[in-house]
């Protein structure tokens, strides 16, 4: 049983026990390879997100409908990577053992590896959809395993040959371009071919872990993050391939990499609120039709 945050998420207030879904915040970012700030990312979402409306209009849904519950941030070891990923782990078990949807608010990408972990336990079968700028699949970065630059290959690890799907990468090295061509499916620089990988998730009702790097966006529209890329996705098409995969039947996901004191303007933050709200919804909605199945 978890407590309710003094502060939660807009509109998302229901209590634990009558929750589908539940958010956490995993502020960490320890491993950031060059601007940090990502830990701040979690409750800056969670503060700024009264600038925004529950109702969705691209939706014609209310996060007030949804039955939701913010658990809060973690308090987790900024020095140490591997005591922070268990603690991450512990939190995502509690929540997918109790028959709940987990929502992970980042932080650096590295936290992803703990919820994978985790959902591992109770999916064997799952796969992997990743949105990002950067392919994340070094063997290690300046001698680290555990770095955010490494996420995606230590998810590999676990998951096996064709069970990651990447989307919109456009940095990396040659090594982690070679070895994608070889063990994952990746898709340059921007979303074609998803809509007929996601035909196929659903059709085999694939159990799918859905992680949002957020500088999947160009730096135009979001140059809040660590390691900002040129030649992203708009906001418009990100949405659009957010609600597709939302189709699938996730059983996690997260959101993660605003670090919010990089855009004194706010409207990276912005921009990650209405990201939360539209996944939450969307994922609200398929959730019961999935559970209903």
């Amino acid at each position: 049983m978890l407590e309710k945050n003094v502060e939660s998420f807009i509109g998302c207030d229901s209590e634990y026990d009558e929750a589908e879904i539940v958010i956490f915040g995993a502020p960490f970012d320890s491993t950031t390879s060059y601007r940090p700030g990502a830990r701040f990312g979690s409750s800056s979402i969670r503060h700024e997100s009264y600038g925004i409306e529950t109702y969705s209009p691209y939706q014609n849904a209310d996060l007030l409908d949804c039955k939701v519950f913010d658990s809060g941030d973690l308090e987790l070891c900024f020095g140490d990577a591997g005591m922070a990923l268990s603690d991450i782990e512990k939190r995502a078990d509690i929540i997918l053992n109790d028959g709940k949807l987990p929502v992970m608010l980042g932080g650096e990408h590295l936290v992803t590896l703990a919820a994978v972990r985790s959902a591992l336990k109770k999916y064997p079968d799952i796969h992997i959809m990743h949105f990002d700028a950067h392919a994340d699949l070094r063997d290690d970065y300046l001698g680290a395993k555990l770095s955010h630059a490494c996420v995606m290959r230590r998810c590999f690890e676990l998951v096996g040959n064709g069970k990651i799907h990447q989307f919109c990468i456009r940095s990396g090295d040659r090594d982690e371009f070679v070895f994608a061509d070889s063990h994952t499916d990746m898709h340059r620089f921007s979303f074609d071919g998803l809509e007929e990988l996601v035909s196929d998730l659903m059709k085999n009702k694939t159990p799918v872990y859905f992680t949002v790097d957020l500088d999947c966006l160009d730096p135009s529209c979001f140059p809040g993050t660590g390691t900002p890329e040129a030649g992203g996705v708009t906001f418009s098409e990100l949405l659009s391939a957010i609600l597709l995969v939302c189709g699938t039947n996730i059983v996690a996901c997260d959101i993660n990499e605003l670090a919010p004191m990089l855009d004194p303007s706010g409207i990276s933050t912005a921009l990650a609120c209405k990201t939360v709200r539209e996944l939450i919804i969307a994922a609200a909605k398929n959730n019961k039709k999935w559970s209903d199945e």
